[in-house]
């Protein structure tokens, strides 16, 4: 794969074989693709969390008894008589005072699923909420769709998200040196990385946008096969809060390893395009 450097910018060794070199690593449409959907997704979470707190509960199946959640969050009364937040998985019942089931809102506790700090609106607002959420969701699918396609038909595309051979089979080297904190900048992104980024831009993005659907009566009755291929609408609004909390994590690993791995570095790569790389040659540089 070709990725063009755009000028060398100094020697990183005494004996002058390591070269940095700067390249453009992103065009304009997809640095504007990565801030406008980082936005729509913020939304998306924060609006998302005040609906899921008007029924604060998860089902499997086609119906909801109200009876048997697999999830809930909720508050009790303790022994003393004061109310716990509660959240309950299955049969383990966990106490999450402070955070879920019962928070602070406006120095009063309140019964909520989510604290009032991780919703949008803060305070409880469904029809808001929903309003928030389905307008985001109308500007964040499209784009989606349009960057997988565009991922899809085009060639240098495919090569720069789809891990080589060499990459497949130096994973767990990779994963290896991630653990211990050592990062390799390089023109090319490294099987790790082409590996999360296909599971959440070809897995979890779109089972977001079709369990998203799957809960719409509107969309029930114009594609009913949706509620067979994701069990049902309780079953779709569970894999829906799943996987949004399986992005969550892959935000956070993400932040987390853009700030220790060079944060000018990285932002500068999505702001400007420009990134630096270290390799032994120029054709290090070039070519991945």
């Amino acid at each position: 794969m070709n990725i063009p450097a755009t000028r060398i910018a100094a020697a990183s060794s005494q004996d002058g074989r390591r070269r940095r070199t700067v390249i453009k690593r992103h065009g304009v449409a997809t640095r504007l693709w990565h801030w406008v959907n980082a936005l729509c997704l913020f939304v998306l979470l924060t609006s998302g969390l005040q609906i899921f707190n008007a029924h604060p509960s998860l089902y499997w199946g086609y119906d909801s008894s109200f009876d048997d959640p697999w999830l809930t969050m909720t508050a009790v009364r303790g022994p003393d008589g004061e109310r716990i937040g509660v959240t309950r998985i299955a049969d383990y019942r966990f106490n999450t005072t402070g955070v879920l089931g019962l928070s602070q809102f406006k120095g009063e506790p309140t019964v909520r699923g989510f604290p009032a700090w991780v919703t949008l609106p803060s305070g409880q607002w469904l029809a808001m909420g929903r309003y928030w959420h389905f307008a985001f969701a109308w500007i964040c699918a499209p784009l989606l769709i349009a960057y997988l396609t565009y991922s899809l038909a085009s060639g240098r595309r495919r090569r720069l998200i789809w891990p080589t051979a060499a990459q497949w089979k130096g994973l767990p080297r990779t994963i290896a040196d991630h653990a211990r904190l050592r990062f390799h900048h390089k023109a090319d992104y490294n099987g790790l990385q082409k590996l999360t980024y296909l599971i959440a831009l070809f897995g979890l993005l779109p089972l977001m946008i079709f369990t998203g659907l799957t809960m719409s009566p509107t969309m029930d009755a114009a594609w009913p096969w949706l509620l067979d291929v994701f069990f049902g609408r309780q079953s779709a609004r569970t894999i829906h809060f799943l996987c949004a909390f399986a992005l969550v994590a892959f935000f956070i690993i993400h932040i987390v390893l853009v700030l220790i791995s060079g944060v000018f570095n990285n932002l500068r790569s999505m702001t400007t395009g420009d990134y630096k790389v270290i390799g032994d040659s120029p054709e290090d540089q070039n070519h991945a």
